[in-house]
């Protein structure tokens, strides 16, 4: 008997076995990755759903230099003894305050005044619910890791899926063909045409899912790959204080530090650590709040450190790119609709497979 010959049996066991694990882990982890992608659909638009269900937030006018300082003095004097972690700036898209308290709470405040607007949270807005079941799976951070888990079991199937697809050149268009029957073979021809037709963006949407699971990992892993030098550090922990703190100061010494970068979020200082962190968005960023960093001492005014995301080394680049491509915030209104599709895509596989089985195992 030849290699070749002994090989055939080899690659028979190998295809069972992977359609058997192909089928039961589609039909089982499956609808929670259908799941998981149908709520990404909907967040593809979170920032036009808030627009839209609290008009009210864009209706304001952006504020002025010093109607923005008197308003982040006020915020946080009110506010950050009640959980207020860290705030997001005003902006042209959303020119109010958006505060960030615990348990995924968001409060929105008026650009001018710091006045109050709005509060949400999981309990009262369904968009933030679906957020946390995005991300969390409503668990926290167990629920997270068992989404890593999911996502890495999604991966198997995408790339299983390809193996046993893959057809000789010369079949290659019968393998593509969608049948409208008998229903076995719609089924199973609808189900393997969409996978394999929509399969690079299906599968760019886990791997940037399952890269942000595992965040630490993957950059350590992208750093390694492309030979990046060390990592930007962040200053060591300052002493907190009771000392009153000169927002106004606070951000006037921020803002400049990198020429064109927009101020976006604010870190306030913690029960460990008196550091204050400014995020900015400098030009070329894809993230929506910026990767770049000013660090200060707040109680000094004093700039510590400065960290721009756009002259890290290429592994950092890459995986700093990942969020702003699984969300759709790069690209425009394409890229953002050609995410919200691809949501769609893993529930089609799911039922599609599921009915293609059904019909296969009656007949049997």
């Amino acid at each position: 008997m030849t290699s070749r010959q002994a090989s055939h049996p080899i690659k028979r066991r190998l295809r069972a076995t992977l359609k058997w694990l192909h089928l039961w882990l589609g039909l089982g982890a499956g609808l929670v990755f259908a799941l998981v992608a149908l709520s990404g659909t909907v967040l593809a638009f979170q920032r036009e759903l808030l627009a839209w269900s609290h008009p009210q937030l864009i209706e304001h006018a952006p504020p002025s230099p010093a109607q923005r300082e008197a308003a982040l003095a006020r915020i946080v004097a009110d506010w950050q003894a009640q959980g207020l972690s860290s705030l997001d700036l005003p902006s042209a898209q959303l020119p109010v305050w958006q505060g960030y308290f615990p348990d995924g709470e968001r409060r929105y405040f008026d650009g001018a005044s710091g006045e109050l607007l709005l509060v949400r949270n999981k309990g009262n807005d369904w968009v933030l619910w679906l957020r946390d079941w995005h991300t969390h799976l409503l668990s926290g951070k167990a629920g997270e890791q068992v989404l890593g888990v999911v996502g890495l079991i999604a991966l198997f199937l995408l790339l299983s899926g390809l193996y046993l697809w893959w057809p000789r050149w010369s079949a290659l268009g019968a393998s593509l063909r969608w049948y409208r029957g008998p229903p076995t073979r719609r089924w199973f021809s609808w189900h393997r045409g969409a996978g394999v037709l929509w399969l690079p963006l299906t599968l760019l949407a886990v791997l940037t899912g399952v890269g942000m699971v595992y965040d630490g990992a993957t950059r350590s892993g992208l750093r390694f790959a492309f030979g990046d030098g060390e990592d930007a550090r962040k200053p060591p922990k300052l002493a907190a204080s009771a000392r009153a703190i000169d927002w106004p100061a606070v951000l006037r010494a921020a803002d400049g530090r990198l020429a064109g970068a927009e101020l976006r979020r604010i870190g306030l200082p913690k029960a460990d650590s008196g550091l204050v962190s400014i995020r900015m968005r400098a030009a070329g960023e894809w993230h929506p709040v910026g990767r770049s960093v000013v660090w200060l001492d707040p109680y000094r005014v004093a700039v510590l450190g400065v960290h721009d995301a756009t002259a890290q080394d290429r592994g950092a680049r890459v995986s700093e790119a990942l969020y702003p491509l699984h969300g759709g915030f790069v690209g425009g209104r394409v890229w953002q609709a050609l995410v919200a599709f691809t949501g769609l895509v893993p529930s089609f596989l799911l039922v599609t497979g599921f009915l293609f089985w059904r019909r296969r195992t009656a007949r049997r």
